[in-house]
């Protein structure tokens, strides 16, 4: 309840801005999420190219269609096998730094904990009717005949799930035929509120008390026990079509993520389904084809008619024929699968992963690089930078997902996420997306994707490639580039990859008192992760590298906190009244994030900062001081700045800085800057906008007054006056 209450303040307050703003409003998001589908298994990938060559070709109209309206992302990437992906989606994290980063029974137990925050989380605080169809793969157990809930911290209902219809354990999602499903909102009060369910159509026949169960397959020959993904498919139509309605009534989006067990194995079970094959009977190649191949190729036309159907529903919410009730102009949809196609028949006769290196569970390519299409008609559109019925090459990840539904809609994005938000993006921005790289993982080695580079480390050694010219992998051009390959291995090992399976980051917040030390373990809550009577995962002592965590006072006096040795985490934040001083020679490193909060200071006394990622100034929190800042920056807040007879900058960055806010000026006792000294200030990689001083002028705290100047890589002030020239 404290995290969700911690999530809705923000969301609030940013709504609040939007309506006086008159931003648009937030979009609807239906996310179509396939199991194993291959990159080159979807029309714009090359199933087009093989039916114009007369080649076996699977059929995907809807998804076509999606790619028609929409754009097709070629370069974007899911995990090596289920479970990370599954988890790095929902987190935004990837697999060095989220729990489930590899196929594991266990996983099922203790893959998402209480603490992380996931897209059902931000989107249900935020305002939105969330639900949840298909392959959740955490928190029950693997029995077929009497499943039991085992960890309930790690249930879709735990993460802000309302309506849900799902398998909880991966391995048994391996049928396509369960005879009980997870179910939301459940009819009586339940251990996580989900009720297992029968998966039987006579179970519901006449059943008051599952009147809205989708019986809709009536032919004869459909088996008594429902295919589950006809199941998943029919509840979220249902939902797609009242929440449609809804959101035309009062404007409450919706958020429907759809994640289909096809078309994993096994295979064979869709020949038990009447007309199984009806949409291939005219197809010259398909008798010709491997049955495993013909089984795989009618899975995917029958999920893309589902997709279709929900697409349908976006048109004509209540299905009377009548569009001008539709939400598809501003809805969000996404198609993408969670990792590449695994190496089987269909693999080879559809050419399912393309000319990709090898398949699931692999680091190359073929494992790690899906099909994903978004159209969103409301920004998508031809004045955009995305055009629809185009492909484009930027660098995407599933990590990306849920800073992305954050900022669209209004939310503040979790804390210290290795994905980035492709928002602005999507709404046109001329900029392409913020990434550094990626990192995946695989039973074969890891990798690192920076732009066009590709390095993978294996235990025969390390590996590079240049994606855009080589992206099939075949040529290893490391020896030509020894540099490049140092630097992208030491952010690679940087990223955690090869600690063992079980480690995350952990969360931790401040305890200490006013005016003591940021390095003392006592003055930070300890982490663990205990779920009926087991422990996972401990971690306390002092702040390391794979901590996130909060520095927010909790008294009604401003309160100081001091780093007298390094600091180290993968991300901090720091609000509510909190100064943290930084004494010479110290410096904080916030690997992925560093974000102020109103009333937050950071003061910098001859000390350095250092993150991957923009150091975020928000308005109403103070950076002050002198020393380094390894790092973009964003200040829409205030920078202070203490100034001497230096040669240096007073504030120094190494990465490109955005400046808003205003600037004010410290003088350290006895320097006198003499009327028309002209000397630099702040100086930075690159300089964007300024600050909002009126007149371009500060005056310091000692009664000197400067005119503020700018150049396009530093700020500099001229003494206009001093108390004594007056």
């Amino acid at each position: 309840m404290n995290r969700l209450i911690l999530l809705l303040i923000p969301t609030l307050c940013l709504l609040l801005q939007q309506a006086v703003a008159g931003d648009p409003p937030r979009p609807n998001i239906l996310y179509l999420y396939a199991d194993d589908m291959g990159w080159g298994a979807i029309g714009a990938n090359g199933q087009d190219e093989r039916r114009a060559a007369s080649l076996p070709a699977v059929k995907t109209p809807n998804l076509d269609k999606l790619a028609a309206e929409g754009v097709n992302f070629t370069r974007a990437y899911g995990c090596t096998v289920c479970s990370p992906a599954r988890s790095s989606q929902q987190t935004g994290m990837h697999q060095g730094h989220t729990f489930a980063d590899r196929n594991d029974p266990d996983n099922a137990k203790k893959a998402m904990r209480a603490e992380d925050v996931t897209m059902g989380d931000v989107l249900s605080a935020a305002g939105y009717t969330t639900g949840y169809w298909g392959k959740w793969g955490f928190g029950g157990s693997q029995s077929i005949p009497n499943p039991e809930i085992v960890n309930i911290q790690t249930l879709p209902t735990s993460h802000g799930y309302e309506h849900v219809l799902a398998e909880l354990h991966h391995i048994r999602a391996h049928t396509f035929f369960q005879p009980t499903l997870w179910h939301a909102p459940a009819k009586a009060s339940s251990k996580g509120d989900l009720e297992l369910i029968p998966n039987s159509l006579a179970a519901y026949k006449n059943n008051p008390d599952y009147p809205d169960y989708p019986a809709r397959q009536n032919h004869p020959g459909y088996p008594e026990i429902g295919y589950c993904d006809d199941l998943y498919a029919f509840h979220a139509l249902d939902f797609v079509r009242q929440n449609a309605q809804a959101y035309n009534r009062d404007g409450t989006p919706f958020f429907a993520l759809v994640a289909v067990q096809i078309p994993h194995a096994p295979f064979g079970e869709i020949q038990t389904l009447p007309e199984w094959d009806e949409a291939y009977r005219d197809d010259p190649h398909f008798a010709s084809l491997d049955s495993q191949s013909q089984q795989w190729a009618a899975m995917v036309t029958r999920i893309d008619a589902h997709f279709g159907h929900m697409l349908h529903a976006l048109e004509d919410p209540n299905n009377d024929g009548d569009t001008s009730d539709s939400v598809a102009d501003n809805t969000l949809v996404i198609f993408m699968s969670d990792n590449g196609g695994p190496q089987q028949t269909s693999n080879d006769e559809f050419n399912a992963n393309h000319d990709l290196r090898k398949w699931k569970t692999s680091i190359y390519e073929g494992g790690i690089r899906v099909p994903t299409i978004m159209r969103w008609p409301a920004q998508i559109h031809e004045s955009a930078q995305l055009k629809p019925g185009t492909s484009n090459n930027v660098v995407i990840d599933a990590s990306d997902l849920l800073p992305t539904f954050s900022e669209l809609a209004g939310a503040e994005i979790p804390l210290g996420l290795d994905g980035v938000s492709l928002a602005p993006f999507l709404s046109g921005a001329t900029t392409s997306s913020p990434r550094q790289f990626l990192i995946h993982e695989a039973k074969d080695g890891q990798s690192i994707i920076e732009g066009d580079w590709k390095l993978v480390r294996t235990k025969s050694g390390l590996e590079l490639y240049n994606l855009v010219q080589d992206h099939s992998e075949s040529t290893n051009i490391a020896d030509q580039y020894p540099k490049l390959v140092d630097r992208l291995h030491t952010l690679l090992l940087g990223e955690r990859v090869d600690e063992p399976k079980g480690f995350a980051v952990t969360y931790h917040h401040w305890r200490g008192d006013n005016n003591t030390s940021a390095n003392a373990a006592s003055n930070w809550t300890d982490y663990i992760y205990r779920n009926e009577g087991i422990t996972y995962m401990t971690d306390d002592g002092a702040p390391r590298l794979s901590w996130i965590a909060t520095m927010h006072n909790t008294t009604t006096q401003q309160q100081r906190a001091h780093a007298r040795k390094d600091l180290e985490f993968l991300a901090l934040e720091i609000g509510n009244g909190q100064e943290l001083i930084l004494h010479p020679g110290t410096s904080l490193t916030a690997r992925n994030e560093l974000r102020l909060l109103p009333g937050a200071v950071l003061s910098l006394k001859d000390a350095n900062l250092t993150s991957l990622r923009p150091v975020s100034i928000r308005k109403g929190a103070t950076l002050k001081g002198q020393g380094e800042i390894h790092a973009p920056l964003n200040n829409k807040g205030t920078i202070n700045l203490t100034l001497t007879h230096s040669d240096r900058a007073a504030i120094q960055i190494s990465g490109n800085c955005d400046l808003g806010g205003d600037l004010q000026i410290t003088i350290q006792p006895e320097q006198v800057f003499l009327p028309g000294t002209t000397f630099v200030a702040l100086s930075a990689h690159s300089i964007r906008g300024h600050f909002t001083n009126p007149d371009n002028q500060v005056m310091a705290d000692d009664g000197t007054l400067f005119r503020i100047a700018y150049t396009p890589t530093t700020v500099t002030l001229t003494a206009e006056r001093t108390l004594a020239s007056r």
